[in-house]
């Protein structure tokens, strides 16, 4: 995949495309062992996608190439070059507090990709996998777009804060057009725990999903995956990193619930899903990238807390979004 781009269509400029999903929903395929034909549904995938642009210059002041989609094929050189020079860990920890202010980029899947690389990197380093990740850095670089953070918290549980919300009165447009709309973000639920915080908001949007997914059934799933992917990274950064990481994670899926989610939410009934296996199993028959990696999401939120309204938000994404042809 690395010979196409991070996005596909989208305008003459290249802006407004559609992410390049395929090395994210690879990773869950794989790791999940579900029964997918990898190299069929690739086959299928790749056929939708663009061909990466040529190199240009390298990029000399990084400041001043961040959130510049035109230096996309510049930002992979760099990263692989930094990459082949250094431990990604110490790569992944430079750059990290970099970019983490504009998390929302490519609506999230930048810090998404940088995840789905992490997680097959902790398991031991390839050089596949280290490509993937000077990809996913690249990408997040590329589409930078910071986000104010909230400077206070809330004595309160992750849904409730997420229900408080307060919702764009224009909900019209793309993402980017939405963006600049948004004022100041609400105050993040409090806790002196950012992984038991960050987890328990990817619990609850996941949870969520169930009230706001038929609103906007593909943004909305971001919510969830985006926090769920800085979960995955955060083991592998300074403990003094996760603070941070946990403030930005919930300004990114504040934004996307002011954004998309409905002002009004109502759960939708749902019967009962059956086992983590059996919802998995649905994904892998559904097919969908999207589905594919909120089903992985739901399922570890599931493991961590057996609710069955998680694998019920899952099971909703599936019937939300479109199967594939």
């Amino acid at each position: 995949m690395h010979r196409y781009g991070p996005e596909y269509g989208g305008d003459e400029e290249g802006n407004h495309g559609m992410t390049n999903h395929a090395p994210m929903a690879a990773e869950v395929i794989v790791r999940r062992g579900l029964d997918i034909n990898i190299d069929h549904w690739l086959d299928r995938y790749e056929r939708r996608l663009d061909e990466r642009p040529p190199a240009g210059d390298p990029i000399a002041d990084w400041r001043e190439a961040l959130g510049d989609h035109r230096r996309l094929p510049a930002w992979t050189g760099l990263f692989a070059s930094e990459l082949r020079d250094r431990r990604w860990t110490d790569v992944l920890t430079q750059w990290w507090p970099r970019l983490l202010p504009g998390m929302v980029a490519g609506s999230t899947h930048g810090v998404i990709r940088v995840g789905h690389a992490v997680r097959t990197l902790r398991t031991g380093d390839s050089e596949p996998a280290l490509n993937e990740l000077a990809n996913g850095l690249a990408f997040w670089a590329a589409r930078y777009r910071p986000l104010p953070v909230s400077r206070h918290e809330v004595a309160t549980d992750p849904r409730t804060a997420l229900d408080h919300v307060p919702r764009l009165a224009d909900q019209s447009g793309l993402i980017a057009h939405r963006i600049g709309r948004l004022g100041e973000l609400p105050p993040r639920p409090a806790g002196d725990d950012p992984m038991r915080q960050l987890t328990s908001l990817v619990d609850a949007a996941t949870r969520a999903y169930l009230s706001y997914g038929p609103a906007a059934p593909v943004l909305l799933v971001h919510t969830a995956t985006a926090p769920n992917a800085v979960a995955h990274i955060l083991p592998v950064l300074p403990r003094d990193l996760w603070a941070a990481s946990y403030a930005t994670s919930w300004s990114a899926v504040a934004a996307i619930v002011a954004m998309y989610a409905p002002a009004e939410g109502v759960d939708v009934a749902g019967g009962d899903p059956g086992t983590a296996s059996a919802v998995l199993d649905r994904a892998a028959g559904h097919g969908d990238e999207h589905v594919l990696k909120f089903t992985d999401t739901a399922v570890e939120a599931y493991e961590r807390r057996p609710d069955p309204d998680l694998l019920r938000a899952a099971q909703l994404a599936g019937a939300l979004i479109s199967t594939p042809h």
